[in-house]
């Protein structure tokens, strides 16, 4: 099988920042990415003809390797047969993908973004996800998909998430998890400040706030209430003891939007910006 340039250098790449891949798996996510870059999509048999063809090789014998790799090791081609077949444990990717992330980062900025993002399939399922935003892309370095009705489901999934992720990002560096609505979690921002991290999450005006040196709760919407304004301060959020948090709140009404946009940190209030 002939093996273009191209495919040779990606696969030098790949395997210097995955070493902890076998050969064989190493070898077909090759394969896999690639052609996903040379056909433009992601479906299997849309992936294995145009690569076949610039392999030299059958399109369904590729195909079948290509399904293989993302099968358990009981269901691949041959395990019944009494071949020896490995199944990808796919959450040892996770830490040696951010290290990539963090390659990718240009050496003087010593500073980092993830973002989170929870994509739902209908009713069925919730994925969630970490990814390096970088060069105007968000590459996803962890995930996990999980029910997407199951009360508190997310939790145990989060904190493994960050878990598998600790220090991967050198020490001296500025990490910012951003997020959009629908993330917050008292226990989810408290977990990544654990790492050294810093939460920036947009969240919904629902809710309230109170100043630290006052006992008088104010409705989100009043941190700012018409186009042009924005404030910045140290607050006490949301009412409920049990998801009362000590933060930063930024808030910030620019014109074209239709609301405010209010961020949660643990910036101080001079060292963070909505735009951001």
């Amino acid at each position: 099988m002939a093996r273009p340039s191209g495919l040779l250098q990606w696969h030098q790449t790949v395997s210097t920042y995955l070493p902890h891949l076998s050969q064989p798996q190493l070898t077909v996510l090759v394969l896999w990415s690639f052609g996903i870059v040379l056909a433009q999509a992601c479906g299997l048999t849309t992936v294995a003809v145009p690569l076949a063809y610039g392999l030299g090789c059958p399109a369904m014998t590729l195909r079948a390797q290509l399904r293989d790799w993302y099968r358990d090791a009981k269901d691949k081609s041959g395990a019944k047969r009494g071949r020896k077949r490995r199944s990808l444990e796919v959450t040892l990717c996770f830490a040696p993908l951010l290290c990539w992330g963090v390659a990718w980062t240009a050496p003087p900025c010593r500073q980092l973004a993830l973002a989170m993002d929870a994509s739902t399939l209908g009713q069925r399922f919730t994925l969630l996800s970490s990814s390096v935003v970088v060069r105007g892309c968000a590459l996803p370095v962890a995930w996990r998909g999980v029910e997407a009705t199951r009360a508190g489901a997310w939790r145990p999934h989060g904190e493994a998430l960050f878990g598998a992720l600790q220090g991967r990002v050198p020490a001296d560096w500025t990490v910012m998890v951003l997020a959009d609505r629908g993330w917050y979690a008292r226990w989810l921002f408290t977990t990544i400040q654990a790492l050294g991290w810093h939460p920036f999450w947009r969240i919904n005006r629902q809710g309230h706030y109170r100043l630290p040196t006052s006992a008088t709760c104010r409705p989100l919407t009043q941190g700012v209430s018409r186009v042009g304004q924005r404030w910045a301060g140290q607050v006490i959020c949301f009412a409920t003891p049990a998801r009362q948090l000590p933060c930063t709140l930024l808030a910030r009404w620019d014109a074209g939007y239709r609301a405010p946009w209010l961020v949660l940190t643990d910036l101080p209030p001079t060292a963070g910006d909505v735009a951001w």
